[in-house]
């Protein structure tokens, strides 16, 4: 029996398609990494190929939209008063261990401005947590945010080939290397 099409809702489907393509994206990019086909993203999210490439032209736009979303999630960690570096490289370690995309598509699209600002907005939240950090005396005095998007970019890249059922336990050896590496060096013990 054939199936019969869905019905188009017109200009009024719109905004949830596009919503529906940023989640699809996410996991299929999730699972497939940035070379997952575009159509698997289309399907995925219950929308014919025309509506992915009226909202989003190429791969690069659709990858964009979904990061600008992940960053926020980092932005809002940072946002937190309370919040730690420990925090936010958590929230770092958590999508790096269900999306090597994000790094797939930075190597990728690193001369591409809609890639650059992305970049961008990591350093900042990265600079906010590790100013906060400093002032609480709970990183080296001479800590950047360039030594720990380093770091990050370390930590992403080695995700990126660890198998998925070891990711969690190579991100939080990873990261217990890292922490060490950032704490205040230990007073010095008073003389005998």
């Amino acid at each position: 029996m054939p199936q019969t099409p869905k019905a188009n809702r017109g200009p009024s489907a719109g905004p949830a398609n596009r919503l529906a393509l940023i989640a699809a994206a996410r996991e299929v990019f999730g699972d497939g990494g940035y070379a997952a086909p575009l159509s698997a993203v289309a399907k995925r999210a219950g929308v014919g190929q025309g509506s992915l490439y009226r909202h989003f032209p190429d791969r690069i736009s659709l990858a964009v939209a979904v990061f600008d979303e992940n960053i926020g999630d980092l932005e809002r960690v940072a946002s937190l008063p309370d919040s730690t570096l420990d925090d936010l490289l958590q929230e770092v370690i958590d999508q790096a261990l269900v999306s090597k995309a994000l790094i797939d598509l930075i190597v990728a699209g690193a001369d591409d401005e809609r890639v650059a600002h992305l970049g961008t907005r990591v350093l900042a939240v990265v600079d906010t947590m590790v100013t906060r950090e400093r002032s609480a005396g709970r990183v080296r005095a001479d800590l950047t945010a360039d030594d720990v998007m380093l770091a990050i970019s370390m930590l992403a890249g080695v995700l990126t080939w660890t198998p998925g059922a070891t990711r969690p336990d190579t991100a939080a050896r990873a990261w217990s290397l890292l922490r060490r590496s950032f704490a205040p060096a230990p007073a010095p013990s008073p003389a005998p």
